[in-house]
């Protein structure tokens, strides 16, 4: 496998337009202070979270409305340009990256929230709104937007849609496509279409549910409706302590056997909880192999019974302690310790990192865990976890130097190694990331020839010239790696 990611466009440009006529394309749509052209701007933008694979863009271009992402896709057709959506750039499979070169749409601008509806339960937004500000502007009405990723403080409702986000409390309430009503979104000819709306459950086709993961590939979205939930009337938080990796996944899966629905089941190991205890002086005990967040939600009555139940069962399997949130400020306190522990990984003394993003059934979190500590070893990397333990969606996080290629070429056989086996064990190599350009060749593994193809004329009813976002999800776009060498069980899934 190649030591870093070589990006080509899928097809090569029938024509070519002169830099400066496309700038100036660009200008005259949105004005010039919403164009970036110099060489440090773009460098921002050539990669996202997986910082592996980069290409700079052609031009980015900030619009502000509907009628500006119109334009500049009617632009690049006529131009014959490709093109791509980004929210945050907190994608961590590169679906962020501008294949081969282009127009980079930053939808950063399109940031207001057009409608709160409290009685109909839904809101407008557009498409560049961070997370975490629609679940402020919802906290006069008691309300809340349930998908809550871990990024939730930067990443943006759009970035959401196009990856079908999910989180921590997503165990209990859903990933981003069970509260997506509906999406306004631009095709790439420049047609604008608008796909479900205000109510939930219309007549036809499900075509909301078809663009929220789609990875931007089939238009640009620039509308959203989306569903809201009525705040929980309380809240029990746990944190069960254990010291051994096996006792903590043990624990999940008897919890979900029980018939509990926790709210979030959320788990940090060792190496994880010394860099959020060196960051944040939570008082997290630095000799356990691993901690589990617990959180139950609901009616008042009755919710301390499952809390207890809860406990019993960590009991059960050999936890040394469980530690009650008895306040609003310590509950708040674990979840900041969960959700900026990516942020906290810098205290570890590695450059760079990897996050991958795998699932496994529940009763299979032992064994690929096992599995990745026993890649680690074997490819000398420091990997710390911290993961939506309760529907089995691992996070490991593979430690190193970019500057080095033979470390970023052992990140990428280990990372490849520990996807390969969530396949084997009857899981996938995405939860919420994306395929992106990352996992392309790992597409081949998990379907059928002709389970590829559907998806590919499915795509191109949407994006006939494979012009927005190339490159992209399918393997006959184009990829950034080479075929896995990694053994692997053959596609499972039957053609549909």
């Amino acid at each position: 496998m190649s030591t870093t990611a070589t990006l080509t466009p899928p097809a090569p440009a029938t024509k070519s337009p002169a830099p400066e006529t496309l700038v100036a394309r660009m200008r005259a749509i949105v004005g010039p202070d919403n164009v970036l052209t110099s060489a440090a701007d773009m460098s921002a933008y050539e990669c996202d979270g997986f910082t592996i694979a980069k290409t700079k863009p052609s031009v980015v271009v900030f619009p502000t409305s509907t009628e500006h992402i119109v334009a500049i896709v009617k632009a690049c057709e006529e131009l014959d340009v490709g093109f791509l959506a980004r929210g945050a750039g907190t994608s961590l499979a590169g679906g962020c990256v501008l294949v081969g070169g282009g127009v980079m749409i930053a939808l950063a601008r399109m940031k207001r929230i057009l409608e709160i509806n409290v009685r109909d339960r839904y809101a407008v937004v557009e498409p560049g709104v961070v997370n975490v500000w629609l679940t402020n502007a919802l906290k006069p009405h008691g309300l809340h937007y349930a998908p809550d990723p871990s990024s939730q403080g930067a990443c943006t409702i759009g970035g959401n849609v196009a990856t079908n986000s999910g989180g921590p409390h997503t165990l209990k309430y859903g990933v981003t496509v069970n509260h997506i009503l509906g999406v306004e979104l631009v095709l790439p000819d420049g047609r604008v279409v608008t796909c479900g709306g205000p109510t939930a459950d219309g007549p036809g086709y499900d075509l909301t549910g078809t663009v929220v993961g789609c990875e931007g590939t089939f238009g640009v979205v620039s509308k959203v409706w989306v569903r809201l939930t009525k705040n929980p009337e309380a809240y029990r938080t746990l944190l069960g302590v254990f010291e051994t990796i096996d006792d903590a996944t043990n624990t999940i899966s008897d919890i979900i056997g029980a018939g509990i629905v926790p709210a979030a089941l959320e788990l940090l190991d060792k190496t994880m909880l010394s860099a959020v205890e060196a960051a944040f002086k939570f008082g997290f005990p630095l000799d356990a192999e691993a901690v589990v967040i617990m959180e139950v939600d609901g009616l008042a009555a009755g919710l301390q019974e499952e809390a207890d139940r809860i406990e019993a069962i960590a009991q059960k399997n050999r936890a040394r302690e469980v530690r009650k949130a008895n306040t609003e400020a310590e509950r708040m306190a674990l979840w900041k310790a969960r959700k900026q522990a990516f942020g906290t990984i810098g205290r570890l003394g590695y450059p760079s990192y990897c996050t991958q993003d795998g699932v496994v059934p529940r009763t299979k979190l032992p064994q690929i865990m096992r599995h990745i500590q026993a890649t680690a070893k074997k490819y000398k990397l420091g990997i710390c976890n911290v993961f939506h333990a309760g529907d089995g969606n691992v996070h490991p996080i593979l430690m190193f130097d970019e500057r080095h290629p033979e470390q970023v070429k052992a990140v990428m056989d280990a990372s490849h190694e520990i996807l390969a086996e969530c396949i084997n064990l009857g899981g996938s190599v995405t939860g919420e990331h994306g395929i992106g350009v990352e996992k392309i060749d790992f597409m081949p593994l998990m379907f059928t020839p002709d389970d590829l193809n559907y998806m590919v004329r499915l795509r191109t009813a949407f994006n006939p010239d494979n012009r927005c976002s190339p490159g992209k999800l399918l393997p006959t776009a184009g990829g950034c790696s080479e075929p896995s060498a990694v053994a692997v069980k053959p596609a499972r899934r039957a053609a549909v």
